[in-house]
């Protein structure tokens, strides 16, 4: 999907990002992007349960916040590079407390040690929070009351499943008018 400047968009593009041309003056954001399956399962909840004036993406993993526009060229190497290995294992494995929120905490040593080869790499770059340790996460829920937050949790304490699967992708988007905006998915391609 591309994205024409100007267009509103009053709700989040939920679509799988296609590529677009790079912004160069944008923000980046690196994810690691769920397979269809989990991705709808965490989005209906997400939408469900996050504020929808401050839900500017679909569910996703988070692994770099805010890198700077000019590492563009060095991001998208990497990205590249990275995705010819196989895709990384993970398991939805219980809830994760966010205190005025909700994540599902996800199992994924591949995807930790994936994440720390990438800072090393990014090193100077990146910002302080992306330099510690992954706790890779999917929050379906944030800036709400402590108690909605926990009422939430008791809520999904119950009906939470132990979903295994494989991360689809490295997804790359740009902060731009106030929004993430998708820029391009590199899927992983290598054989386990």
């Amino acid at each position: 999907m591309v994205v024409e400047d100007g267009a509103d968009a009053p709700k989040p593009d939920r679509s799988p990002p296609a590529r677009t041309p790079p912004d160069r003056g944008a923000p980046l954001l690196i994810t690691a992007e769920l397979p269809p399956d989990v991705f709808a399962w965490a989005d209906e909840l997400r939408r469900a349960h996050y504020p929808p004036e401050r839900n500017r993406l679909g569910a996703h993993v988070t692994l770099f916040h805010g890198l700077p526009p000019s590492a563009e060229a060095e991001v998208r190497r990497l990205l590249g590079e990275m995705a010819q290995r196989p895709a990384p294992e993970a398991c939805v494995c219980g809830l994760m407390d966010l205190g005025r929120g909700t994540a599902f905490a996800l199992d994924s040593p591949a995807l930790v040690a994936l994440h720390a080869e990438m800072a090393e790499r990014l090193h100077g770059v990146i910002q302080q929070k992306d330099l510690r340790p992954l706790r890779p996460h999917i929050t379906v829920q944030n800036k709400v009351s402590a108690d909605a937050a926990r009422a939430l949790q008791a809520g999904l304490a119950h009906e939470l499943p132990h979903r295994p699967f494989r991360f689809r992708g490295l997804g790359l988007s740009h902060w731009r008018e106030e929004l993430w905006r998708p820029a391009q998915v590199y899927p992983f391609r290598g054989r386990a």
